[in-house]
């Protein structure tokens, strides 16, 4: 009878150490294959001084990252995101508008009226000049230089696009994407979905 029992008991104990194992199993799968939701920040705007499209691929912040984006956060999100000289920012696009698009907008707004930088419309620039401030900069104004990030077919695209927008108002709004819309609260922390 001893020897009934003490199979029954290591049974009972196989029993427990399979189901402890398979519910460990389960919970790690169910952590690993349920939806990670990720928050768009926007203290991160403050805290680099950078406006969100300079990490993101929307200018309005959260979705996918940009190649800074992506190094950024690679090197733990530090205050000061890096910087790719040398490197082209946007491969292969030779469309002023598109090119407009990936590397101004985020700062100057979707059709030249200035969000975190100036506003580009109506300021008579000349492609010259465009061509002179997106590859060296304009340091006092805070507008990164973008030497060796553009070939020179890209850089002659993207100065007549903006020297043409310079010259009239905003772009009409047919021809520009829809701003993106944010349902988060400000008053809520972590509130906004993104990333």
């Amino acid at each position: 009878m001893n020897e009934i029992l003490r199979t029954l008991l290591r049974l009972a104990q196989m029993s427990l150490i399979l189901a402890m194992a398979l519910a460990a199993y389960l919970g790690v799968r169910l952590w690993l294959d349920a939806e990670q939701v990720a928050h768009a920040l926007p203290e991160f705007t403050e805290r680099t001084a950078e406006p969100c499209g300079a990490c993101h691929v929307n200018p309005g912040g959260g979705g996918p990252r940009t190649l800074r984006g992506l190094l950024w956060a690679a090197r733990g999100r530090p205050d000061d995101v890096p910087q790719l000289p040398g490197m082209l920012i946007s491969p292969e696009i030779t469309d002023g508008l598109e090119l407009y698009d990936i590397a101004c907008a985020g700062c100057h707004g979707n059709s030249g009226e200035g969000l975190y930088a100036i506003d580009l419309a109506q300021r008579s620039i000349s492609k010259a000049a465009t061509r002179s401030f997106i590859r060296r900069g304009i340091p006092e104004l805070d507008m990164p230089a973008f030497e060796g990030q553009f070939t020179d077919e890209q850089l002659e695209a993207l100065s007549a696009f903006v020297a043409e927008l310079s010259l009239g108002p905003p772009l009409p709004s047919e021809f520009l994407l829809p701003p993106a819309e944010f349902t988060c609260l400000a008053t809520i922390p972590m509130s906004c979905g993104g990333n």
